[in-house]
Protein backbone atom coordinates (compact mmCIF):
# COMPACT_ATOMS: atom_id res chain seq x y z
CA UNK A 1 0.00 0.00 0.00
CA UNK A 2 0.92 4.09 -0.84
CA UNK A 3 1.19 5.07 2.77
CA UNK A 4 1.64 8.33 1.97
CA UNK A 5 -1.92 8.47 0.03
CA UNK A 6 -4.58 6.54 1.99
CA UNK A 7 -8.34 8.16 2.43
CA UNK A 8 -10.91 8.18 6.04
CA UNK A 9 -14.20 8.39 9.71
CA UNK A 10 -16.95 9.42 12.37
CA UNK A 11 -19.34 9.57 15.05
CA UNK A 12 -20.33 11.53 18.12
CA UNK A 13 -19.15 12.07 21.68
CA UNK A 14 -19.74 9.95 24.36
CA UNK A 15 -22.78 10.06 26.41
CA UNK A 16 -22.15 12.10 29.11
CA UNK A 17 -24.89 11.46 30.81
CA UNK A 18 -24.88 7.41 30.38
CA UNK A 19 -21.34 7.05 31.35
CA UNK A 20 -21.73 9.42 34.32
CA UNK A 21 -25.34 6.49 35.22
CA UNK A 22 -23.00 3.72 34.67
CA UNK A 23 -20.27 5.47 37.37
CA UNK A 24 -22.58 5.85 39.66
CA UNK A 25 -23.98 2.26 39.33
CA UNK A 26 -21.02 0.71 39.67
CA UNK A 27 -19.61 2.89 43.06
CA UNK A 28 -22.90 1.94 44.59
CA UNK A 29 -20.99 -1.37 45.11
CA UNK A 30 -17.68 -0.94 44.65
CA UNK A 31 -14.57 0.59 47.04
CA UNK A 32 -12.69 3.78 46.30
CA UNK A 33 -9.58 5.08 45.97
CA UNK A 34 -9.58 8.71 47.69
CA UNK A 35 -5.90 10.78 46.86
CA UNK A 36 -5.95 14.18 47.88
CA UNK A 37 -3.84 16.66 45.80
CA UNK A 38 -3.19 20.20 46.98
CA UNK A 39 -1.05 23.47 46.54
CA UNK A 40 -0.05 25.70 49.14
CA UNK A 41 0.51 29.44 48.96
CA UNK A 42 4.67 29.22 48.83
CA UNK A 43 4.03 26.65 45.27
CA UNK A 44 4.63 23.53 47.65
CA UNK A 45 2.49 20.73 46.03
CA UNK A 46 1.34 17.40 47.98
CA UNK A 47 -0.18 14.28 47.64
CA UNK A 48 -1.28 11.36 49.71
CA UNK A 49 -3.02 7.91 49.30
CA UNK A 50 -5.30 7.77 51.67
CA UNK A 51 -7.14 4.60 50.53
CA UNK A 52 -6.80 2.20 48.15
CA UNK A 53 -8.96 -0.56 46.47
CA UNK A 54 -7.00 -2.67 43.76
CA UNK A 55 -9.36 -4.92 41.73
CA UNK A 56 -12.24 -3.28 41.61
CA UNK A 57 -14.11 -2.28 38.46
CA UNK A 58 -14.72 1.67 39.28
CA UNK A 59 -12.23 3.62 41.18
CA UNK A 60 -13.55 6.88 42.19
CA UNK A 61 -10.42 9.84 42.97
CA UNK A 62 -11.91 12.54 45.30
CA UNK A 63 -9.35 15.68 44.68
CA UNK A 64 -9.18 18.63 46.50
CA UNK A 65 -7.20 21.59 46.22
CA UNK A 66 -8.91 23.17 42.76
CA UNK A 67 -10.62 25.92 42.76
CA UNK A 68 -14.07 24.98 42.33
CA UNK A 69 -13.56 21.69 44.41
CA UNK A 70 -14.70 19.37 41.33
CA UNK A 71 -14.54 16.23 41.24
CA UNK A 72 -12.72 13.95 39.06
CA UNK A 73 -14.25 10.63 38.46
CA UNK A 74 -11.97 8.07 37.18
CA UNK A 75 -13.89 5.32 35.55
CA UNK A 76 -11.94 1.88 35.54
CA UNK A 77 -13.83 -0.59 33.46
CA UNK A 78 -11.99 -3.80 33.79
CA UNK A 79 -11.95 -6.51 31.06
CA UNK A 80 -13.98 -9.61 30.92
CA UNK A 81 -11.91 -12.48 29.91
CA UNK A 82 -7.89 -12.36 29.91
CA UNK A 83 -7.40 -12.74 26.62
CA UNK A 84 -8.04 -10.73 23.71
CA UNK A 85 -8.29 -12.30 19.40
CA UNK A 86 -5.04 -11.02 17.81
CA UNK A 87 -5.53 -9.32 14.80
CA UNK A 88 -3.19 -10.60 12.18
CA UNK A 89 -1.74 -8.60 9.72
CA UNK A 90 -3.07 -8.51 6.08
CA UNK A 91 -1.13 -7.30 3.30
CA UNK A 92 -4.48 -7.04 1.38
CA UNK A 93 -7.09 -5.08 3.60
CA UNK A 94 -9.57 -3.31 1.11
CA UNK A 95 -9.54 -0.23 3.37
CA UNK A 96 -11.69 1.67 0.58
CA UNK A 97 -14.23 -0.35 0.68
CA UNK A 98 -14.79 0.84 4.52
CA UNK A 99 -14.46 -2.83 5.81
CA UNK A 100 -11.89 -5.18 7.44
CA UNK A 101 -11.51 -7.34 5.00
CA UNK A 102 -9.75 -11.01 6.65
CA UNK A 103 -9.94 -9.31 9.95
CA UNK A 104 -11.26 -11.20 12.92
CA UNK A 105 -14.66 -9.49 14.25
CA UNK A 106 -14.24 -6.82 16.59
CA UNK A 107 -13.35 -7.90 20.21
CA UNK A 108 -15.72 -7.43 22.17
CA UNK A 109 -13.50 -6.72 25.56
CA UNK A 110 -14.38 -3.71 27.54
CA UNK A 111 -11.54 -0.98 27.90
CA UNK A 112 -10.42 0.44 31.09
CA UNK A 113 -11.40 4.26 30.85
CA UNK A 114 -9.94 6.88 32.69
CA UNK A 115 -11.73 9.60 32.40
CA UNK A 116 -10.04 13.24 32.03
CA UNK A 117 -12.26 15.79 33.84
CA UNK A 118 -11.94 19.49 32.37
CA UNK A 119 -16.12 20.14 31.44
CA UNK A 120 -17.39 20.59 28.62
CA UNK A 121 -13.81 19.37 27.10
CA UNK A 122 -13.47 16.31 29.40
CA UNK A 123 -12.10 13.27 27.38
CA UNK A 124 -12.09 9.70 28.06
CA UNK A 125 -8.61 7.51 27.66
CA UNK A 126 -9.30 4.12 26.50
CA UNK A 127 -6.75 1.71 27.84
CA UNK A 128 -6.57 -1.98 27.00
CA UNK A 129 -5.38 -4.56 24.45
CA UNK A 130 -6.79 -4.88 20.68
CA UNK A 131 -8.33 -1.57 20.79
CA UNK A 132 -7.63 -0.94 17.18
CA UNK A 133 -9.61 -3.81 16.61
CA UNK A 134 -12.76 -1.86 18.03
CA UNK A 135 -13.85 0.77 15.17
CA UNK A 136 -16.32 2.02 17.39
CA UNK A 137 -13.65 3.99 19.79
CA UNK A 138 -12.87 5.99 17.61
CA UNK A 139 -15.69 6.52 15.18
CA UNK A 140 -17.26 8.25 18.27
CA UNK A 141 -15.07 10.68 18.32
CA UNK A 142 -14.78 11.64 14.57
CA UNK A 143 -16.84 14.78 13.98
CA UNK A 144 -17.08 14.97 10.22
CA UNK A 145 -16.08 13.46 7.11
CA UNK A 146 -12.64 14.00 6.59
CA UNK A 147 -9.55 12.54 8.67
CA UNK A 148 -6.00 13.39 8.66
CA UNK A 149 -3.13 10.35 10.21
CA UNK A 150 -0.08 11.85 11.27
CA UNK A 151 2.17 9.22 11.83
CA UNK A 152 6.31 8.21 10.90
CA UNK A 153 8.07 5.71 9.17
CA UNK A 154 8.65 3.43 11.69
CA UNK A 155 4.97 3.39 12.35
CA UNK A 156 3.34 3.27 9.59
CA UNK A 157 4.55 0.10 8.35
CA UNK A 158 3.06 -1.18 11.25
CA UNK A 159 -0.37 0.24 12.13
CA UNK A 160 -1.31 2.94 9.35
CA UNK A 161 -3.24 0.34 7.78
CA UNK A 162 -5.48 -1.32 10.66
CA UNK A 163 -5.84 2.27 11.79
CA UNK A 164 -7.58 3.44 8.66
CA UNK A 165 -9.37 0.22 8.11
CA UNK A 166 -10.77 0.99 12.07
CA UNK A 167 -11.69 4.64 10.99
CA UNK A 168 -13.43 3.47 7.58
CA UNK A 169 -15.36 0.40 8.90
CA UNK A 170 -19.18 0.40 8.00
CA UNK A 171 -18.56 3.83 6.87
CA UNK A 172 -18.31 4.60 3.29
CA UNK A 173 -18.97 8.44 2.75
CA UNK A 174 -15.21 9.08 5.30
CA UNK A 175 -12.49 9.81 3.58
CA UNK A 176 -8.50 9.31 5.28
CA UNK A 177 -6.08 11.18 4.22
CA UNK A 178 -2.58 10.13 5.85
CA UNK A 179 1.25 11.90 6.06
CA UNK A 180 4.07 9.95 7.33
CA UNK A 181 7.28 11.89 8.96
CA UNK A 182 10.88 10.85 9.16
CA UNK A 183 11.26 9.07 12.97
CA UNK A 184 13.16 10.89 15.84
CA UNK A 185 13.20 14.12 18.25
CA UNK A 186 15.68 15.80 15.82
CA UNK A 187 12.72 15.92 13.32
CA UNK A 188 10.17 17.78 16.05
CA UNK A 189 10.86 21.14 14.27
CA UNK A 190 8.77 23.86 12.05
CA UNK A 191 10.23 22.85 8.88
CA UNK A 192 8.67 19.56 9.75
CA UNK A 193 5.68 20.34 10.95
CA UNK A 194 5.03 22.00 8.14
CA UNK A 195 4.67 18.54 6.26
CA UNK A 196 1.12 18.15 7.76
CA UNK A 197 -0.44 21.19 6.63
CA UNK A 198 0.88 21.14 3.12
CA UNK A 199 -1.21 17.60 3.20
CA UNK A 200 -4.15 18.96 5.18
CA UNK A 201 -4.49 21.64 2.44
CA UNK A 202 -3.79 19.86 -0.24
CA UNK A 203 -6.77 17.48 0.37
CA UNK A 204 -9.14 20.38 1.58
CA UNK A 205 -9.37 19.52 5.22
CA UNK A 206 -12.07 21.65 6.28
CA UNK A 207 -13.27 22.46 9.94
CA UNK A 208 -15.31 19.52 10.86
CA UNK A 209 -12.17 17.08 9.99
CA UNK A 210 -10.09 15.55 12.65
CA UNK A 211 -6.12 15.31 13.22
CA UNK A 212 -5.01 11.23 14.47
CA UNK A 213 -1.49 11.16 15.96
CA UNK A 214 -0.60 7.66 15.53
CA UNK A 215 2.61 7.03 17.14
CA UNK A 216 4.89 7.97 20.13
CA UNK A 217 5.03 11.45 21.77
CA UNK A 218 7.10 13.25 18.62
CA UNK A 219 4.33 12.70 16.58
CA UNK A 220 1.33 13.04 18.96
CA UNK A 221 3.05 16.31 20.18
CA UNK A 222 3.41 17.49 16.42
CA UNK A 223 -0.18 16.23 15.52
CA UNK A 224 -1.48 18.14 18.53
CA UNK A 225 -0.19 21.13 17.29
CA UNK A 226 -0.87 20.94 14.13
CA UNK A 227 -4.33 20.51 14.91
CA UNK A 228 -4.43 23.88 17.78
CA UNK A 229 -2.98 26.13 14.43
CA UNK A 230 -4.83 24.24 11.15
CA UNK A 231 -7.53 26.70 10.58
CA UNK A 232 -7.30 28.03 14.21
CA UNK A 233 -8.10 24.40 15.58
CA UNK A 234 -9.65 20.95 14.32
CA UNK A 235 -10.43 17.96 16.41
CA UNK A 236 -7.80 15.60 17.11
CA UNK A 237 -7.38 12.06 18.32
CA UNK A 238 -4.18 10.34 19.85
CA UNK A 239 -2.86 7.19 19.78
CA UNK A 240 -0.01 6.39 21.52
CA UNK A 241 1.49 3.45 20.41
CA UNK A 242 4.97 3.90 22.84
CA UNK A 243 5.01 3.30 26.71
CA UNK A 244 6.39 7.10 26.90
CA UNK A 245 3.57 8.83 25.28
CA UNK A 246 0.99 5.83 26.96
CA UNK A 247 1.53 6.91 30.15
CA UNK A 248 2.77 10.94 29.66
CA UNK A 249 2.59 12.92 26.33
CA UNK A 250 -0.38 11.28 25.02
CA UNK A 251 -2.88 13.23 28.45
CA UNK A 252 -3.03 16.39 29.10
CA UNK A 253 -2.80 18.53 25.92
CA UNK A 254 0.75 19.56 25.57
CA UNK A 255 1.69 20.09 21.99
CA UNK A 256 4.42 21.52 20.22
CA UNK A 257 7.68 21.83 18.89
CA UNK A 258 11.76 22.01 19.77
CA UNK A 259 13.32 25.27 19.21
CA UNK A 260 17.15 24.71 18.58
CA UNK A 261 17.80 26.57 21.59
CA UNK A 262 15.48 25.01 23.59
CA UNK A 263 12.80 22.15 24.04
CA UNK A 264 9.12 22.40 23.06
CA UNK A 265 9.39 26.38 23.23
CA UNK A 266 6.89 26.73 20.60
CA UNK A 267 3.60 25.17 21.30
CA UNK A 268 0.32 25.34 22.44
CA UNK A 269 -2.70 23.84 25.38
CA UNK A 270 -4.62 21.91 23.39
CA UNK A 271 -6.97 18.77 24.33
CA UNK A 272 -7.71 15.61 22.21
CA UNK A 273 -11.09 14.50 21.77
CA UNK A 274 -9.78 11.02 23.32
CA UNK A 275 -6.54 9.27 23.90
CA UNK A 276 -6.99 5.39 22.36
CA UNK A 277 -4.27 2.63 24.24
CA UNK A 278 -3.85 -0.24 22.61
CA UNK A 279 -1.06 -2.03 24.67
CA UNK A 280 -0.83 -4.42 22.08
CA UNK A 281 1.46 -2.06 20.05
CA UNK A 282 3.91 -2.04 23.13
CA UNK A 283 4.80 -5.75 21.60
CA UNK A 284 6.65 -3.84 18.81
CA UNK A 285 8.27 -1.32 21.31
CA UNK A 286 12.01 -1.89 21.33
CA UNK A 287 13.41 -2.80 24.67
CA UNK A 288 14.95 0.77 24.58
CA UNK A 289 11.86 2.38 23.95
CA UNK A 290 10.06 0.87 26.54
CA UNK A 291 13.06 1.58 29.26
CA UNK A 292 12.75 5.07 28.38
CA UNK A 293 8.65 5.24 29.17
CA UNK A 294 9.70 3.60 32.72
CA UNK A 295 11.71 6.73 33.42
CA UNK A 296 8.19 8.45 33.26
CA UNK A 297 6.20 5.55 35.23
CA UNK A 298 8.74 5.80 37.84
CA UNK A 299 8.35 9.58 38.28
CA UNK A 300 4.47 9.38 39.29
CA UNK A 301 5.83 6.98 42.28
CA UNK A 302 8.60 9.63 43.48
CA UNK A 303 6.35 12.75 43.21
CA UNK A 304 2.87 11.75 44.35
CA UNK A 305 1.99 8.21 44.67
CA UNK A 306 4.31 6.41 46.97
CA UNK A 307 1.96 2.88 46.71
CA UNK A 308 2.79 2.84 42.94
CA UNK A 309 6.86 3.54 43.69
CA UNK A 310 6.57 0.40 45.89
CA UNK A 311 4.72 -1.57 43.45
CA UNK A 312 7.16 -0.65 40.51
CA UNK A 313 10.27 -1.63 42.69
CA UNK A 314 8.44 -5.10 43.46
CA UNK A 315 7.12 -5.62 39.85
CA UNK A 316 9.82 -3.46 37.54
CA UNK A 317 11.33 -6.76 36.18
CA UNK A 318 7.96 -8.33 34.89
CA UNK A 319 6.93 -4.91 33.22
CA UNK A 320 10.89 -4.62 31.40
CA UNK A 321 9.78 -8.21 30.11
CA UNK A 322 6.37 -6.92 29.10
CA UNK A 323 3.86 -9.02 30.93
CA UNK A 324 0.78 -7.79 29.97
CA UNK A 325 -1.40 -7.85 33.01
CA UNK A 326 2.19 -5.63 34.90
CA UNK A 327 2.16 -3.38 31.44
CA UNK A 328 -1.66 -2.60 31.59
CA UNK A 329 -1.87 -1.85 35.19
CA UNK A 330 1.44 0.76 34.88
CA UNK A 331 -0.67 2.26 32.19
CA UNK A 332 -3.72 2.66 33.80
CA UNK A 333 -2.10 4.16 37.33
CA UNK A 334 -0.07 6.78 35.30
CA UNK A 335 -2.64 7.80 33.49
CA UNK A 336 -4.83 8.16 36.47
CA UNK A 337 -2.42 10.34 38.06
CA UNK A 338 -2.01 12.20 35.00
CA UNK A 339 -5.44 13.12 34.67
CA UNK A 340 -5.74 13.67 38.12
CA UNK A 341 -3.23 16.30 37.87
CA UNK A 342 -4.23 17.84 34.46
CA UNK A 343 -8.12 18.28 35.93
CA UNK A 344 -6.50 20.51 38.77
CA UNK A 345 -4.09 22.72 36.77
CA UNK A 346 -4.65 22.04 33.28
CA UNK A 347 -2.12 25.04 32.10
CA UNK A 348 0.35 24.27 34.37
CA UNK A 349 0.30 27.41 36.50
CA UNK A 350 0.89 25.24 39.72
CA UNK A 351 0.81 21.29 40.72
CA UNK A 352 1.06 20.21 37.09
CA UNK A 353 4.68 21.62 36.55
CA UNK A 354 5.48 18.76 39.49
CA UNK A 355 5.32 16.34 36.54
CA UNK A 356 8.17 17.78 35.26
CA UNK A 357 10.20 16.01 38.19
CA UNK A 358 13.97 15.92 36.41
CA UNK A 359 12.98 17.38 33.11
CA UNK A 360 14.82 20.64 33.77
CA UNK A 361 18.13 18.97 33.82
CA UNK A 362 17.15 16.28 31.25
CA UNK A 363 15.84 18.84 28.85
CA UNK A 364 19.10 20.36 28.89
CA UNK A 365 20.96 17.42 28.22
CA UNK A 366 18.63 16.58 25.47
CA UNK A 367 19.36 20.07 24.16
CA UNK A 368 22.82 20.47 24.93
CA UNK A 369 23.57 16.63 22.60
CA UNK A 370 21.47 17.11 19.98
CA UNK A 371 17.71 16.23 20.10
CA UNK A 372 18.06 12.55 19.38
CA UNK A 373 21.12 12.01 20.48
CA UNK A 374 19.26 10.55 23.81
CA UNK A 375 15.94 9.31 24.27
CA UNK A 376 13.74 11.59 26.10
CA UNK A 377 13.23 9.27 29.06
CA UNK A 378 16.89 8.82 29.14
CA UNK A 379 17.28 12.35 29.58
CA UNK A 380 14.64 12.65 32.21
CA UNK A 381 16.32 9.77 34.32
CA UNK A 382 19.78 11.40 34.95
CA UNK A 383 17.96 14.20 35.58
CA UNK A 384 15.92 12.98 38.06
CA UNK A 385 19.09 11.72 39.66
CA UNK A 386 20.43 15.11 39.73
CA UNK A 387 16.79 16.59 41.82
CA UNK A 388 17.15 13.76 43.67
CA UNK A 389 20.73 14.43 44.68
CA UNK A 390 20.27 18.31 45.10
CA UNK A 391 17.48 17.96 47.21
CA UNK A 392 19.30 15.23 49.59
CA UNK A 393 22.04 17.99 49.07
CA UNK A 394 19.27 20.37 50.90
CA UNK A 395 18.19 18.28 53.65
CA UNK A 396 15.07 17.79 52.03
CA UNK A 397 14.88 13.93 51.75
CA UNK A 398 17.19 11.22 53.60
CA UNK A 399 19.44 9.07 51.65
CA UNK A 400 17.57 5.78 51.84
CA UNK A 401 14.87 8.11 49.22
CA UNK A 402 18.35 8.63 47.21
CA UNK A 403 19.47 5.18 47.39
CA UNK A 404 16.20 3.93 46.72
CA UNK A 405 15.21 6.32 43.58
CA UNK A 406 19.04 5.63 42.24
CA UNK A 407 18.51 1.80 42.25
CA UNK A 408 14.66 1.27 40.75
CA UNK A 409 16.40 3.32 37.97
CA UNK A 410 19.32 1.39 37.42
CA UNK A 411 17.43 -1.74 37.59
CA UNK A 412 15.17 0.06 34.32
CA UNK A 413 18.78 0.50 32.63
CA UNK A 414 18.75 4.06 32.40
CA UNK A 415 21.36 6.76 32.93
CA UNK A 416 21.65 8.21 36.36
CA UNK A 417 24.18 10.70 34.83
CA UNK A 418 24.81 12.76 32.25
CA UNK A 419 27.12 12.26 29.31
CA UNK A 420 30.53 13.73 29.61
CA UNK A 421 29.82 16.03 27.03
CA UNK A 422 27.71 17.90 29.01
CA UNK A 423 29.84 20.75 31.17
CA UNK A 424 28.28 23.13 34.08
CA UNK A 425 28.20 25.96 31.50
CA UNK A 426 26.27 24.25 28.97
CA UNK A 427 23.74 23.47 31.38
CA UNK A 428 23.54 26.65 32.86
CA UNK A 429 23.06 28.42 29.42
CA UNK A 430 19.98 25.98 28.66
CA UNK A 431 17.90 25.84 32.18
CA UNK A 432 18.47 29.54 31.75
CA UNK A 433 15.72 30.03 28.83
CA UNK A 434 13.60 26.69 30.29
CA UNK A 435 10.11 27.45 30.04
CA UNK A 436 9.55 27.13 34.51
CA UNK A 437 11.88 30.59 34.34
CA UNK A 438 9.60 33.28 36.10
CA UNK A 439 11.05 36.95 36.00
CA UNK A 440 14.33 35.32 35.91
CA UNK A 441 13.94 32.57 38.47
CA UNK A 442 14.48 29.43 37.46
CA UNK A 443 12.07 26.93 39.47
CA UNK A 444 12.76 23.78 40.02
CA UNK A 445 10.79 20.60 41.19
CA UNK A 446 12.82 18.96 43.88
CA UNK A 447 11.48 15.43 46.29
CA UNK A 448 10.39 16.85 49.79
CA UNK A 449 10.01 14.90 52.58
CA UNK A 450 8.53 10.87 52.50
CA UNK A 451 8.31 9.53 48.98
CA UNK A 452 5.59 10.58 47.61
CA UNK A 453 6.00 14.09 47.83
CA UNK A 454 7.52 17.39 46.12
CA UNK A 455 7.89 20.65 45.50
CA UNK A 456 7.90 23.49 42.69
CA UNK A 457 9.85 26.18 43.88
CA UNK A 458 12.17 28.81 43.21
CA UNK A 459 12.94 28.92 46.76
CA UNK A 460 16.26 26.49 46.73
CA UNK A 461 19.86 27.29 48.29
CA UNK A 462 21.45 28.40 44.65
CA UNK A 463 24.56 26.50 46.08
CA UNK A 464 22.86 23.03 46.15
CA UNK A 465 22.46 23.22 42.39
CA UNK A 466 26.12 24.36 42.05
CA UNK A 467 27.54 21.09 44.06
CA UNK A 468 25.29 19.05 41.88
CA UNK A 469 26.16 20.58 39.01
CA UNK A 470 29.67 20.09 39.74
CA UNK A 471 29.25 16.38 41.01
CA UNK A 472 27.40 15.33 37.57
CA UNK A 473 29.67 17.36 35.24
CA UNK A 474 33.60 17.06 34.76
CA UNK A 475 33.74 20.62 34.07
Amino acid sequence: MNYSNSKVPNSSLIARSSLAMAVAHAMAATPVTNTRCSLSGNGEASTSLVASSSGTKVTRAVLSGCRDKKRVVVCLRRRQGKDSRQFKEQSSLNVGAGVLEGAPPATRDEPTIVEVDLGDRSYPIYIGPGLLNQPELLQRHVKGKKVLVVTNTKVAPLYLDRTIAALKHGRFNVEVESVILPDGEKYKDLPTLTQVFDKAIQTHMDRRCTFVALGGGVIGDMCGYAAASYLRGVNFIQIPTTLMAQVDSSVGGKTGVNHPLGKNMIGAFYQPQCVLVDTDTLNTLPDRELASGVAEVIKYGLIRDAKFFEWQEKNLEALLARDPATLAYAVKRSCENKAEVVSLDEREGGVRATLNLGHTFGHAIEAGIGYGGWLHGEAVAAGTVMSADMSLRMGWIDETLFNRALELLKRANLPVSPPDSMNIQTFKSIMAVDKKVADGLLRLILLKGSLGNCVFTGEYDPKALDQTLSAFCKS
